[in-house]
C-alpha cells in the first residue's frame, strides 16, 4: 500500500556557487530545514539550471552518476558524490502529465549535475531519495516551461517532490567580491517584483519578462527557467508561494528560494551565500 502524501509540496532553491555544496550557511540550512519539513518524497523531479539542451528529457538510469560540471575548484569539491538512486519508471509518468508534449528518455549522457546535488545533499543528505532530472529545452519560448510547469502538477499527488534549482537574478559577469551579501539596485528590483508575483500572482511571472531591469538580471535564461516551473505548479494549484529564504550574492546574485504548500521553520543558519574561489574567474564557471 502507498504512502505517498495527498499532496507534495513543490519548491525553487536559488543555488549560487557550487561551493555552497561544502559549505554552511544560512541558505545551507534552510534548505536542510526544507528536507526536513516535507514528506519523504516517492522521488525528487529537478529541473536544473544545469542541464540546458535541445530536447526535453527526463533522466532514467537506475544509478545517475554524480557531475561535476564545473572548472577550477577544490578538489573537495571534485571528491563529492551524491550516490542517490534513479526511478527510471518516473518518465512514463511524466510523459503522461505532459502529453501531448513529446519527453525523451535519457539513459546514459547526463546523470545529477551540481545545480541538483549542491542542494540536495543539504535537503536529503542521505541520497536515499530517488533523484530524477528534467532537462531544460533551449529551444522553446519561457511561456513553455510555464505551461510545463503546470502540467506536472499531477505528479505532487503521487509523491512526486518538484524542485527547480537556479537563481532568479544570476549575472556571473556583474559578480563584485566586495559586496557578499548586497545586490545592485538593478538586482534588488527584479528580485522584489518576482517575490511579488511569486508570493501574490505567480500565474503573472512571465510579466517579468518585461521588467525594465531583465537584460541584467536574466542576461541568459537557463538560470532564470527553473523559477517557472514553480510558478506554473502555483498557478495550477491557485495560490501564491513562501518565501525559504532571501538574500543576495555579490551583487548580480540572488539566493531567494521559494515554497509551495510546505511549512519551513527557521534553519538558524548564519552568514553569507559561497563566493568563487580565489583564482576562478566568474565569466568561466558553470556556476
Amino acid at each position: 500500500m502507498s504512502t505517498a502524501p495527498a499532496l507534495m509540496p513543490a519548491a525553487f532553491l536559488g543555488h549560487g556557487s557550487p561551493m555552497n555544496a561544502i559549505e554552511e550557511n544560512r541558505y545551507t540550512a534552510a534548505w536542510r530545514a526544507f528536507g526536513e519539513a516535507v514528506p519523504r518524497p516517492r522521488a525528487v523531479l529537478v529541473v536544473s539550471a544545469h542541464w540546458y539542451t535541445n530536447a526535453t528529457a527526463v533522466t532514467v538510469m537506475p544509478q545517475p552518476r554524480t557531475i561535476h560540471d564545473f572548472y577550477g575548484f577544490p578538489q573537495e569539491l571534485f571528491d563529492v558524490q551524491y550516490p542517490a538512486p534513479g526511478l527510471p519508471g518516473l518518465v512514463d509518468e511524466v510523459s503522461e502529465a505532459v502529453r501531448p508534449t513529446w519527453v525523451g528518455a535519457d539513459g546514459d549522457s547526463w546523470g545529477i549535475d551540481h545545480g541538483t546535488w549542491s542542494v540536495l545533499r543539504h535537503a536529503f543528505p542521505r541520497a536515499d531519495v530517488p533523484v530524477v532530472q528534467l532537462s531544460i529545452n533551449a529551444d522553446q519560448p519561457l511561456s513553455y516551461h510555464f505551461d510545463l510547469g503546470r502540467r506536472l502538477a499531477p505528479l505532487r499527488e503521487t509523491g512526486v517532490l518538484v524542485v527547480g534549482s537556479g537563481n532568479v537574478v544570476h549575472n556571473l559577469r556583474g559578480l563584485d567580491p566586495r559586496q557578499p551579501e548586497r545586490g545592485f539596485a538593478w538586482a534588488e528590483r527584479f528580485d522584489d517584483s518576482a517575490r511579488e508575483l511569486m508570493t501574490e500572482t505567480p500565474e503573472a511571472a512571465l510579466d517579468l519578462l518585461g521588467h525594465r531591469d531583465y537584460g541584467y538580471a536574466v542576461p541568459t535564461p537557463d538560470h532564470f527557467i527553473p523559477l517557472l516551473y514553480l510558478a506554473g505548479l502555483a498557478a495550477e494549484a491557485g495560490r501564491g508561494t513562501d518565501v525559504l529564504v532571501d538574500g543576495y550574492s555579490f551583487g548580480s546574485l540572488s539566493m531567494t528560494a521559494y515554497t509551495l504548500d510546505v511549512n519551513c521553520p527557521d534553519g538558524g543558519g548564519s552568514g553569507p551565500a559561497a563566493g568563487m574561489p580565489e583564482g576562478v574567474p566568474a565569466e568561466g564557471t558553470n556556476a
